[in-house]
């Protein structure tokens, strides 16, 4: 039986950026790329042309296809723009919405009697977006929306701003351990659609998330 995802397109963004306050100190957050890095194995298994672009990690990343390894939102969204267009794109990346202004040129270091350092910030690149509303908008577009709380509410309000055709919702807070962990439990959102998967393993929630994709665009 022929994959109808042989031959596509597919791009799969995962894990953290950071964003660098000097050459030591960065802005991340905890994620560990596990459950993108999931989807694209199971997406090549399906005989998909997988990029899967990635933050820094430390997962082994063999036989996955085409691996892009980034560090900030911006080379990120550099390497997106470069490795398209995509017949379906995968948004798991847990990109960081803001940056340093500057990077300091040495270590920040701690003087006796100094104030703390002043930080300002700018925006990073919206990559989500940016794909969402590219001329070469892939057809089938899926963000992630990790939140502490309203989960849903929120995630489908990211649906909405962002213009994707899924998000896939899970929460992240002290009694979910979902982000940095092994086990995940997520919501399928689509315009509507919920599709909501119990807790259990990362790779299990890949496949049963691809398999969504395989049945959606087979129909």
């Amino acid at each position: 039986m022929i994959s109808v995802l042989k031959a596509k397109k597919v791009l799969v963004t995962a894990g953290p950026t950071h964003e660098y306050l000097d050459d030591i100190r960065f802005i991340g957050n905890r994620s560990s790329g596990k459950q993108g890095t999931e989807i694209a194995k199971y997406l090549h298994k399906l005989e998909a042309d997988v990029t899967l672009i990635i933050g820094p990690v430390s997962l082994e990343l063999s036989a996955l296809g085409k691996i892009i390894r980034v560090e900030t939102a911006i080379q990120m969204n550099e390497a997106v723009i470069k490795a398209g267009p995509f017949d379906i794109a995968i948004c798991a990346a847990a990109v960081s919405d803001w940056r340093p202004k500057e990077k300091a040129k040495t270590k920040i270091k701690k003087t006796f009697g100094d104030k703390p350092p002043v930080v300002e910030l700018v925006e990073n690149p919206d990559i989500l977006k940016n794909i969402c509303t590219s001329e070469n908008r892939p057809d089938l577009v899926i963000g992630f929306a990790a939140e502490t709380d309203n989960l849903l509410s929120n995630a489908r309000l990211k649906l909405e701003k962002k213009g994707c055709d899924w998000i896939i919702a899970n929460r992240v807070n002290s009694e979910n351990p979902n982000m940095g962990g092994d086990e995940n439990e997520v919501t399928i959102i689509k315009k509507n659609e919920e599709i909501k998967l119990k807790r259990q393993t990362k790779e299990k929630i890949a496949e049963l998330i691809c398999e969504t994709i395989v049945e959606d665009i087979s129909t």
